[in-house]
């Protein structure tokens, strides 16, 4: 069977959890956590990195930030996994769905300023498949409506916007380092700001809402409670099981790219016949090869695809349940006018496996079974 995914570790890996092990201190904030910050502080050219114990956990970091209040509202997109919505639906917020674009799978920021009431507080965007929103809009329309803006970056791992990594651009980021993601800890997350007063009261919510950073580094003579807060905080083992992938980012990244390029070229033909449409990146963004996915024409085809797939021994699922349509989402969240382009994308859209140990031979197989699929 080939799967959609399999995880990636290297003998460092056990190398670096052994030694946080054998360190001492393999709960939060040990040897490799603080390596990950720094790594990511560099390579983000941000202003604070926090490693926290997933992607959940740095958006309801965010949601705590923002300071929304009951009934305060966040307009999003409703094609993304429901934690999106979940950290701010935990804080009493009700999130406001808007449709998609058909081209890049992201919220439609020609359809967000007419979701915004006296209500609205802050816009959630979500860079599928790590693939840049249109964030100068976006950041446009918070600045001239006073909103926040938080990046859900959890697939955006090395995508940048005009140059500026995603997760950098708003004012909160949000990243996820699990096993799917393009560099992964198991489970794991990151949360990302280059604002003083966020980063500075992000390090307390994340520490429970203790000064207790600001104890070890000798600020404070003993640490309290100071602020609301939780336990986000990652054990060391996830830190150092995330640096040692770290290491060989750039080769995860090569190789990904080189499967992805070859997916692109290899189902060009049947995008010129009408049967499938392939990821569209606009020029101002860059791919990070998270995912390569395949748009087909109707649900029906979809189903017959997957099926044709497993049949001959390939795992190819499809993707998001929209959270409009979803009984949480009719229960916590609002969705003023109908989103076409969500429902007809989440009936439509297949992702193939893609994934760092993926052999030449496997690639080969999964586009010569998908290109039979329509020579049968």
């Amino acid at each position: 069977m080939i799967n959609f995914n399999v995880p990636v570790y290297t003998k460092q890996t056990i190398d670096y959890i052994t030694d946080s092990l054998e360190s001492g201190h393999s709960s939060g904030d040990g040897k490799y956590t603080k390596l990950c910050h720094k790594w990511f502080e560099d390579k983000l050219r941000c202003r604070q990195a926090l490693l926290v114990h997933s992607g959940t956990a740095a958006l309801e970091l965010a949601a705590i930030l923002a300071d929304l209040k009951p009934g305060d509202e966040m307009i999003m997109p409703s094609y993304t996994f429901c934690s999106t919505a979940n950290a701010f639906v935990l804080q009493g917020a009700v999130p406001v769905f808007v449709d998609i674009r058909p081209d890049t799978i992201n919220i439609d920021e020609t359809k967000i300023e007419a979701a915004i009431t006296e209500k609205t507080r802050a816009i959630c965007c979500v860079h599928y498949a790590g693939v840049a929103c249109e964030m100068d809009t976006i950041m446009d329309i918070a600045k001239r409506h006073n909103l926040l803006v938080i990046e859900d970056a959890a697939q955006a791992f090395d995508s940048y916007y005009k140059g500026k990594p995603l997760g950098t651009i708003g004012d909160m980021g949000c990243f996820s380092f699990h096993e799917t993601k393009n560099v992964m800890s198991g489970e794991g997350g990151l949360f990302v700001t280059n604002d003083d007063k966020l980063a500075e009261r992000a390090e307390i919510v994340r520490e429970k809402g203790t000064n207790r950073s600001k104890f070890f580094r000798g600020q404070v003579d003993k640490y309290t409670w100071v602020d609301k807060g939780s336990s986000y905080l990652p054990s060391d083992i996830i830190g150092a099981y995330l640096y040692s992938i770290l290491e060989i980012a750039d080769q995860i990244q090569t190789k990904r790219k080189q499967i992805w390029s070859k997916y692109y070229a290899a189902f060009a033909p049947l995008e010129q016949q009408g049967k499938i449409r392939r990821p569209i990146i606009p020029s101002d963004a860059t791919n990070n090869a998270h995912m390569f996915y395949l748009l087909f024409n109707d649900l029906a085809t979809r189903t017959n695809f997957i099926s044709y797939l497993k049949e001959n021994g390939i795992y190819a699922p499809f993707h998001y349940i929209p959270l409009h349509s979803s009984p949480a989402g009719k229960k916590f969240c609002k969705t003023p006018n109908s989103l076409p382009i969500t429902d007809k994308i989440s009936e439509t859209l297949v992702r193939l496996p893609l994934y760092f140990d993926l052999t030449d031979d496997d690639l080969n197989k999964v586009i010569d079974v998908a290109t039979n699929f329509w020579n049968r």
